[in-house]
This record gives C-alpha cells, structure tokens and sequence, in this order.
C-alpha cells in the first residue's frame, strides 16, 4: 500500500532529509585518499547522530555500517572497512539515510576523489543528470514508468547499462516503503502519482553492462563486467507545485 504523507508529516521527513543530505554532503567534503572507508563512515555517523537523529542503515538487515561506501566497480552497499583505503582516482558513491522523528531520510552521491578519467568522470554525469531527469517526472498525474523511462532513456542513449535488480523505492516511516521505483519502464505505465507520495529515485548505472554480482559478504553488489558503476538519490516529495527534494542538503 502507497503511503501518503500529510503536510505535517512531509515537514518531519524534510527534517530527516536535510540531516541525510548534510551528513552526505559532509562525507563527501571529508573524502581523502588514504582515509579507509570505515574512518568516512564514522564521519557520517557522528554528524548524523549529533543532529539528534539515528543512522537508518546501521543494523538494517543486520548491515554494520552507518552508510554504504562503494568504490569504483561496487554498485551499492559497499561495506565500511577498516581494510579498505580510498585512493586519488577513485570514485566513491555514498548511499545514507537518517531517522528522526518517526521519519527518514535516504540519498547518495558518487564522488570523486582527486583527478579521475575523462570516462569516469561522463559516468557520473551523465548519471546525475538522469537523477534530475527522473525527478522532472515526479510530478503529479504522471507514472511511475514515466520516471524510469526517464533515466533508462538517458543512460543508454550514453552507451551505459541500467541496473534493473535494484531500484529506487517509497520512503516514509519506513526506510523502504511501496511503490517500486525502477531505472527503467514505460511512459503512462505503473502506479499514478498524486500529491503526498515520498520516493527515493536512484539510478545506479554501470559504465558497462547492468548486470551484477554480490560478494560472499551478502551485501557488496559489484558490476559483473567489472567496469565503474555510478549511484546518484534524492528523497522527493509529490506536491501540487511540482517535485520537492526533500534531501536536498542545507550546508
């Protein structure tokens, strides 16, 4: 069942939100080659819990970390590592999600750490770019397929690969809620979208193929070609005025 938030209800997840968003923007500040992954996720925790809310993945499905840290070929829920150092050229996508007050927050970016390859850096912004193509189908009386076909359309009109067996998804009171919002679809196809709805649109597009693979350690999704994967997400709100991010940062 799709939840729809009222007015209230969207002023808490805005709360949430911008706590994501400013935790994710502040990682994203903090990044340095050398630094392991886990020293960013404590980074992003403290932040995140000094503004008085609680990290929505740590412990979610048993995951240790407070944000999922990819590095270049992961395509999502990289595990923080002590292990694990980041290096000049790498690109390095950070999902997180923050709860407070009933409500969270979820959004990523996927940047990059000094000077990368030109290939690289087109990945990323083609990826961005099929984000805020996405969200300008957020509007109310459009489809969820409108959305996905959105991305889909941009991505692979730039010779990458969609990756269809994750996807975006409703976020509320539950960091995962209905409806499904793939990176892919029809035009007119899915649920309708009407003011009150709250999603998360997340393309996660790989430089080569969309197939993936998942490590031993349960989580790590990794392209199957081996090849860079790029993950951009904003928590948006449906609202008679248009799409809201409510992830936008504030910093």
């Amino acid at each position: 069942m799709i939840s729809v938030k009222s007015k209230t209800e969207l002023e808490k997840m805005r709360k949430a939100g911008i706590i994501a968003g400013n935790a994710l923007h502040f990682g994203g500040q903090s990044i340095k080659a050398g630094m392991t992954t886990f020293e960013l996720d404590r980074i992003i925790h403290d932040y995140i819990v000094k503004n008085g809310a609680k990290p929505s993945f740590l412990g979610y499905g048993g995951f240790p970390g407070s944000a999922c840290i990819s590095i270049n070929d992961q395509v999502i829920h990289g595990i923080p590592s002590k292990k694990v150092r980041i290096k000049e050229g790498d690109i390095v996508s950070i999902d997180v999600g923050a709860y407070i007050d009933g409500f969270h927050g979820d959004t990523a970016y996927t940047f990059p750490v000094g000077k990368i390859p030109e290939d690289a850096k087109q990945l990323l912004k083609v990826t961005e770019e099929s984000l805020y193509l996405g969200i300008e189908q957020a509007v109310v009386g459009n489809r969820i397929g409108d959305i996905g076909h959105a991305v889909e359309e941009h991505c692979t009109g730039h010779g990458f690969g969609v990756v269809t067996k994750y996807i975006g998804h409703g976020v509320g009171r539950n960091l995962h809620e209905s409806p499904e919002v793939p990176n892919y679809g029809k035009p007119g196809h899915g649920p309708r979208l009407v003011a009150g709805m709250t999603i998360a649109i997340e393309p996660m597009i790989n430089a080569v193929g969309a197939d993936v693979r998942v490590l031993k350690d349960g989580w790590t999704v990794l392209t199957k070609s081996g090849s860079l994967s790029a993950h951009f997400e904003h928590t948006v709100a449906i609202t008679p005025d248009g799409p809201v991010l409510l992830t936008k940062p504030t910093l």
